[in-house]
C-alpha cells in the first residue's frame, strides 16, 4: 500500500470512531440535539384525516350526480369495505 492510502484510510477511520465515541458517552438524546418537535399532534393528524375522507367522497358524488347516478354515503363505503375483506378472507381460507 502506498502512504496516501495509508494516511487518509486513518484519517478516515479516527473520524469515524470520533463520531461513534461522541454518540456513545454525549448526555444529550438525539432529538435535544436537533431540537426535534412533531410539526402537528395526533389529533390533527386524525382530523386531517377525516377531512381528506369527506372531500374524497364529496367529489364522487360530485361525479356520481354529474351521471344521474345514486350519491354514496360514508356508511354505504364502509359496508363495501368490510364485504370485501370478508370476500378476500373467504379465498384465502378456501
Amino acid at each position: 500500500m502506498d502512504a496516501f492510502t495509508v494516511v487518509f484510510g486513518g484519517t478516515l477511520a479516527f473520524f469515524i470512531v470520533g463520531v461513534l465515541l461522541l454518540g456513545v458517552f454525549s448526555t444529550r438524546s438525539p432529538r435535544d440535539i436537533l431540537d426535534w418537535k412533531p410539526t402537528r399532534s395526533p389529533e390533527a393528524e386524525a382530523q386531517n384525516e377525516l377531512d381528506d375522507i369527506a372531500q374524497m367522497i364529496d367529489a364522487q358524488n360530485e361525479l356520481k350526480r354529474r351521471r344521474g347516478a345514486p350519491e354514496i354515503s360514508e356508511e354505504e363505503i364502509e359496508a363495501r369495505v368490510r364485504e370485501d375483506r370478508e370476500q378476500q378472507q373467504r379465498w384465502r381460507e378456501s
